[in-house]
This record gives structure tokens, C-alpha cells and sequence, in this order.
């Protein structure tokens, strides 16, 4: 219909500028009195690339944690913002890694361009063995000595450091420490907290093992709650409470409140992330700041890089203490 070859019209519905823009427009025209649409999946098949990054939140040390969470639609609103505004889809993942090739069953299924992973749950490991092969892999985590993959993620030791100097400031001296340790952007945080306890010349914080799982969690809580006022005879064995995220602070805040205990007058609690909900919750949570927003562009911006056959190292991003009402 349109008089030219196939070829011709493949470069001009993709709007190249080898036709001119007469044919081109005659042949849109035509397309679009045809219903004609570009079979996006054999041009990808031809081009060898699908146009999609596959956003991947792995599971492995918190299996009930949901998508809902906050932290994981902060972020992944960040993300998607980014890729799309690049010309990408995106394909979500919530993965349960109940076999060592999960990450092998993603990068190798052909749907997607590149892997943007959220967490690095309790799966380090499995995460520099697929690197080592697969170059268009970024994380948001830790970044450990030697590590093969590129990672974006706050100083978590630090972190972690700032809220228990800030605890010790106050004049805490028997702080706990809310969240599970096992993952290792937790870990960080707690051994962060613990130099500062020691740089004071106090023992390391109490370590409360608390799931991310909004179902679990405040249960918990109260738990560990109702041990410490026994341990204490009626009173709070502790006098501080630094959180491994914002959502533990703030069911921190309401299960303390439930047992009338003030904060921050008798226990100041400090949160991790600074989602948008702590600058919102009553009271306001204080909490160490990661800017996720940054942190998304960064780990973008290095996945773009790799898939490009550049280089793209890990990001270190510096934590930011905000003070509000809880501490």
C-alpha cells in the first residue's frame, strides 16, 4: 500500500530520520488507518534486547515480609520512575530463594535486559556467584571487601554509630537492639551501635530479634516488651531502643505506649531509613536518613553502565541523623 519496501517502513514507523519525513508521515498515516502496530516482541527478538529490567526483591532470611512493606515501595518507586523514563518496563520479582539457582533462573530467562535487586536479604553468597558471570547486576546492600558485584547502599555502620552516639548523648546506657541481625546491611547497624557503646565504655546493646514481617512484628515486640519490665521487676531493664528500620520503630512507639511507657521521657527510640511515614507517625520518629531517592538514580545509573559494557562500581551513600520527637 504504502509503495515501499518493508524495510522502509520498519525505519519509518520507528521513526528514523534515513526516511524522509514526507514518507514517513504518508506511512504512518496508513498504519494508523489500518490499525497497524510494530510487533514490539520480534523487534526485541531481532535486536536481542527485551526493553525490560527485571526489579527482583529477594527473601531469604524474612519469607512473610510483603512488597507492601514501605521501605520496598519507596523504593521501588524510585526505580521504576528512573527505568521508565528511560524507555525500559519493568518486571517485579518477589522471590522466595528455596533453591541456590534463583538468581541463575532470573538473569538466564531471556525477559530482561539487566537485574536490580532490592536487599541482598541472606543471599550474599548467591548474588557474587551469578556476578562473576552476569554483568548487568545491581543491588542495593552492603559493599564488603573484594566484592565481585556492584552495590549501592548507605554506610550502615555508621549509621548505626550515629544513632547509638546519639542514645549515649542522652544519657543512655542499656539500649537494645531492635531487628535480626542475620542480613548483613542489620549487622552493620548493630556493630554499629556497638562502637559507640563502647567508645563510651559501655557493654554492646541487647540484641532483640525482631522480623520485618508487619504480621509478627508487633506480637514480637510486645513480647520482648513484657520480658524486659519483668527482668527490670516492673520497671524497663533498658533505657533506649535503637531500631533496625522506621516500621520497628514505629510499632515500637505504639507497643510501648500500650504499656504507658513515654517516649522518648523513659525510652527514646531511634528508627533506620527515614521512609516518609516517620516524618508522619505521632510521635515523630527520630531516625538515621538514607536517601533512597539517590540511591535508586545510582544503582540506575550503573546498571545503564554495565549493560553498556562499561565499568560500574559499588556506592557508598553517608547516613544523616534526623532528630525529631522519639530521641
Amino acid at each position: 500500500m504504502a509503495g515501499v519496501s518493508p524495510g522502509t517502513v520498519s525505519r519509518a514507523l520507528a521513526g528514523k530520520s534515513l526516511v524522509n519525513v514526507e514518507t514517513r508521515a504518508r506511512i504512518q498515516a496508513l498504519a494508523d488507518q489500518h490499525g497497524f502496530r510494530p510487533n514490539q516482541m520480534a523487534s526485541r527478538l531481532r535486536t536481542r534486547r527485551t526493553g525490560v529490567i527485571g526489579i527482583v526483591v529477594p527473601l531469604g532470611h524474612d519469607r512473610r515480609q510483603h512488597l507492601s512493606d514501605p521501605f520496598f515501595m519507596t523504593m521501588l518507586g524510585h526505580l521504576a520512575d528512573a527505568l521508565t523514563e528511560n524507555g525500559y518496563d519493568v518486571m517485579l520479582s518477589r522471590v522466595i530463594p528455596d533453591a541456590p539457582d534463583w538468581l541463575d533462573r532470573v538473569v538466564d530467562s531471556g525477559m530482561v535486559d539487566g537485574v536490580l535487586l532490592i536487599g541482598q536479604s541472606n543471599q550474599y553468597d548467591a548474588i557474587e556467584r551469578v556476578a562473576r558471570r552476569y554483568r548487568p547486576l545491581v543491588a542495593w546492600g552492603v559493599n564488603l571487601p573484594d566484592q565481585v558485584h556492584a552495590a549501592v547502599g548507605t554506610d550502615n555502620a555508621q549509621g548505626g554509630y550515629l544513632a547509638g552516639q546519639r542514645l549515649v548523648e542522652r544519657g543512655c546506657r542499656r539500649i537494645a537492639f531492635l531487628g535480626d541481625i542475620g542480613p548483613p546491611e542489620i549487622r552493620q547497624r548493630h556493630d554499629g551501635v556497638a562502637r559507640a557503646m563502647a567508645e563510651a565504655g559501655l557493654e554492646g546493646p541487647i540484641q532483640l530479634s525482631t522480623h520485618l514481617a508487619s504480621d509478627v512484628m508487633a506480637q514480637e515486640i510486645a513480647a520482648h516488651i513484657d520480658a524486659l519490665v519483668e527482668q527490670g521487676g516492673g520497671t524497663m531493664a533498658i533505657d533506649g531502643i535503637v531500631a533496625a528500620s522506621d516500621m520497628i520503630a514505629m510499632t515500637a512507639v505504639r507497643v510501648l505506649a500500650d504499656h504507658a511507657i513515654a517516649v522518648p521521657e523513659t525510652l527514646p527510640v531511634i528508627g533506620y531509613d527515614d521512609l516518609p511515614l516517620a516524618a508522619q507517625s505521632v510521635p515523630r520518629i527520630t531516625t538515621i536518613r538514607q536517601d533512597i531517592a539517590a540511591g535508586a538514580k545510582a544503582m540506575v545509573a550503573a546498571l545503564f553502565a554495565r549493560i553498556g559494557g562499561e565499568e560500574a562500581g559499588s556506592v557508598t551513600l553517608a547516613p544523616e541523623l534526623i532528630l525529631r520527637e522519639t530521641a
